[in-house]
């Protein structure tokens, strides 16, 4: 007896069509915030790495993650006031000082933004409104214990005061560059960190 065509053969199902991943896109949130991929890596944790090894990587890791901060507050980069941000960090917030650390970062983005902006302006006189940015460019800096960056504002703000453009102009420039090289040595910082995070992970996971 012949079995009907339909129960001899199934219909293939179709294959899902996986999305290619964004790879931009996960290079900069890891930029933006070190941690974000912590989740992911859990998984990879058990790689079968000696106790002795992560013992000593995670050695290495501390003290790299120490020196670099003795040379933020050696060169007066940072102040207290950093310490006292990490100490608001727990278990329950993990992320908070890199969290704090990035709205600084893009909120100081765009009151450079505004500073080149008016200072560029050929016919620009209200240094009242520079004077407002300033501000808070000051406020924010301290309250991530930005010792250096809060002192160009002070520098900027004289010069502001005085209406001298031309110092103005030099104060933006050290401004901008001690900017960039803060954000440049606090990530590196967090990448450590981030390391460092890992490594307990995994000795976590094979303890």
């Amino acid at each position: 007896m012949r079995r009907s065509s339909h129960l001899t053969k199934k219909n293939p199902k179709p294959l899902k069509r996986v999305k290619p991943t964004n790879k931009k896109r996960l290079r900069e949130r890891e930029k933006t915030n070190p941690f974000s991929f912590l989740g992911q890596l859990i998984p990879l944790a058990k790689t079968g790495l000696p106790l002795w090894m992560l013992g000593l990587a995670a050695d290495r890791l501390r003290a790299d993650m120490n020196r670099l901060l003795s040379f933020l507050f050696h060169q007066g980069i940072l102040d207290e006031q950093f310490l006292q941000l990490q100490q608001l960090q727990d278990e329950t917030s993990p992320n908070f000082v890199s969290e704090v650390v990035n709205i600084y970062f893009h909120e100081s983005e765009k009151l450079l933004r505004n500073l080149r902006s008016l200072l560029m302006d050929r016919e620009f006189s209200d240094y009242n409104k520079m004077g407002i940015h300033l501000n808070q460019f000051m406020g924010s800096s301290s309250s991530i214990g930005a010792k250096r960056i809060r002192n160009v504002c002070l520098a900027f703000r004289a010069a502001s005061d005085q209406n001298n453009r031309a110092g103005c102009l030099s104060a933006l420039e050290v401004l901008e560059h001690e900017y960039c090289f803060l954000k440049n040595k606090l990530h590196e910082l967090f990448q450590v960190l981030f390391s460092l995070i890992f490594l307990l992970l995994h000795y976590h996971f094979i303890c």
